[in-house]
Formats: C-alpha cells, structure tokens, sequence
C-alpha cells in the first residue's frame, strides 16, 4: 500500500492551459514570433520552460533563460490565476488524506507559483510538503525536484512511495528516484507518451487514482 503520494501539479491537480499558454505566447512576443493558435502551446505544460524554449525553437540556454524571465513577468501576477482546479482535486485530496496518506507536490514550477496555486484553490492545507524549482528555472529536472520533496519531508526509505503526474517526465522522474508512477491521462499527456515513459500505472480519472493508491 502507498503510503506516501506525491503530485504533479499543472495537468494533474489543475488545469493550466489558459495561463501558461498566454504566458508563453506573451514570451515569444518579445521576439516577434506571434502565435495564431495557443493551443499549440500546450506541449508547454509540465517540461521545464526553458527546455521547452530549446526544443520547440531552438533557443539557445541564454535566450531560453531570458524568455523564461519574460514568462514569469506575465504569469507572477496574471497568467497564474488564469488557472482552474479539476473536480474531482479537492475531493480525492480529501479521501486520500483521511485514509492517513502523507500527500507531496512536486512540480517542475517555481515553488513560489505553486505555493500561490494551491493557496488560491484552498487545497494548501492537504500536503505536507510543496516542492517545486528554484525562481531562476533551476532544480526543474523531475527526478531532482522529486529528491529535494523526499529530503524536505525527511523519506529516505523509497518503499510505498507514488508519483502521480500527466507527463512523461512525471514518470522518469518517479523511475529515476526508484519509486513507482500512476500516469494520468485527464491531462496534457497521453497513453502512448506515459506508456513508452514506463507508468507503473495508469489512471483515467480520480476514481482510478484512488483505488490505484488504496490498494496497493
């Protein structure tokens, strides 16, 4: 049985998209690229930012820091609230942390965004550690920001241990530690990207995540 699980946060706990994606958009702004269709963005949503400014177009590490800045200008105030909790969040939280779970977040977000995030839907008061990376884009691997959550709550043994996220890198974060993954497809990844990631499990829903986490 797990008895401790830690969350991604964008895709998994809420929904982002609108936010990140005005963010993003405002970004490449600044350099003249104009984005039509911000749907387009959302392979934006849960990769570190400035791999993503590397990957997508072909920044480079120096340029990628820079756009990310210019990201964070919009998002700190603006693009962090245009944001929306899934339904079923607060009620898993809530079944989750009755049953005795100690219940984590680690995301590739500046841990002073997520803080903020989890503050402004009241879903704060659940977990007993927030992980997150540093301001300036560093600690964003998964696998790093996963290790720096474990040592904040003081785990060292792995055993009974879950990583819940929508992305690929959720899952080889989670392996990369050595603990288990459920990859959840109500997010911005999807089977193919988190069975190829190597999920332990998948999940369609909260339902899913719960019974997943119960059980084992």
């Amino acid at each position: 049985m797990y008895h401790t699980i830690l969350f991604d946060l964008d895709g998994t706990l809420t929904d982002p998209g609108e936010g990140i994606t005005k963010s993003v958009a405002y970004a490449l702004h600044k350099w003249g690229i104009e984005v039509k269709d911000r749907t387009t963005l959302y392979k934006f949503i849960g990769p570190p930012l400035i791999q993503s400014f590397e990957k997508f177009y072909g920044f480079s590490s120096e340029k990628a820091m820079l756009t990310t800045s210019y990201f964070q200008e919009y998002f700190r105030d603006k693009g962090i609230f245009e944001n929306e909790i899934y339904p079923d969040t607060q009620d898993l939280l809530q079944k989750l942390k009755a049953s005795g779970k100690k219940l984590m977040v680690a995301t590739s977000k500046p841990e002073e965004f997520a803080v903020r995030v989890l503050e402004y839907f009241q879903i704060d008061s659940y977990f007993d550690v927030v992980a997150g990376a540093m301001m300036d884009e560093t600690r964003t691997k998964k696998s790093e920001v996963i290790a720096y959550a474990l040592e904040k709550a003081g785990v060292t043994d792995l055993s009974g241990l879950v990583m819940i996220g929508d992305r690929e890198h959720d899952v080889i974060g989670a392996k990369e530690v050595g603990i288990d993954s459920i990859g959840v497809l109500y997010g911005y990844g999807d089977r193919a990207e988190l069975e190829q990631a190597g999920a332990t499990y998948i999940a369609e829903n909260a339902t899913e995540i719960l019974s997943l986490t119960m059980e084992f």
